[in-house]
């Protein structure tokens, strides 16, 4: 008799705890990452050096300067996660072809310029260091100019293909020069002074993870 009360007992107490069984909630999904994504740069640039003869790459002139704003500007789309910045990175050169046919054209460039926020904060610098002899060293000649053939004097020279890593909050970002050390036959020299063509740059890309598109708006409840 004892053992059927405590059956009984037992099955009536393990009743609640089994009647008390929720269902797992069912949370939405969350929306997948869109894939990433890779264009050319939208650039505003304040001193573009031209378009190349052969590349037909448009060149933009880096200034020195200690203003964010006042440099080459990046803007970055919506976006989610941090984003891919590339560009190639050039000395500039004033080209003589007398000073080729003398063998007195020989000069050594080192031009740095930085990557920053625009509350003025490092994300990265940038190097290029390249010599120039001949007319084979330049990148190429820039249409738009009073020489031969319709060329400018200034060339890109050397070339150095740059990648930064942009944090996911920044919107835009400005590439600013800071120095160039020329070396010649003549002696080096290291300028700096704001204002001052620093490097060349070209080819400017990014690549993002587009932002999701934003939830339809709901509708609006009727009153009564």
């Amino acid at each position: 008799m004892r053992r059927m009360v405590s059956i009984v007992l037992l099955t009536a107490l393990a009743a609640p705890g089994s009647a008390q069984t929720r269902k797992p909630v069912r949370r939405p999904a969350a929306a997948p990452l869109a894939p990433p994504k890779k264009e050319a740069a939208d650039l505003i640039c304040p001193t573009p050096l031209g378009v190349g003869v052969k590349t037909k790459l448009a060149f933009c002139d880096v200034m020195s300067g200690r203003d964010p704003a006042g440099g080459v500007l990046v803007k970055i789309p919506q976006h989610r996660g941090p984003v891919a910045l590339t560009f190639d990175l050039h000395n500039r050169h004033t080209y003589s072809e007398e000073q080729v046919k003398a063998n007195r054209a020989f000069s050594r460039y080192t031009a740095t310029v930085g990557i920053l926020t625009m509350d003025n904060t490092l994300i990265s610098r940038a190097v290029v260091q390249n010599e120039f002899r001949k007319a084979a060293d330049l990148v190429d000649r820039v249409g738009g100019g009073a020489g031969p053939g319709g060329v400018k004097a200034v060339a890109p020279t050397g070339t150095e293909s740059i990648a930064i890593t942009i944090p996911e909050e920044e919107e835009q970002v400005s590439i600013l020069g800071e120095k160039v050390t020329v070396e010649r036959l003549d002696g080096t020299a290291t300028y700096s002074s704001s204002g001052r063509p620093i490097a060349v740059i070209s080819n400017v890309m990014i690549e993002y993870r587009p932002a999701p598109p934003a939830p339809p708006p709901r509708p609006a409840t009727k009153k009564k």
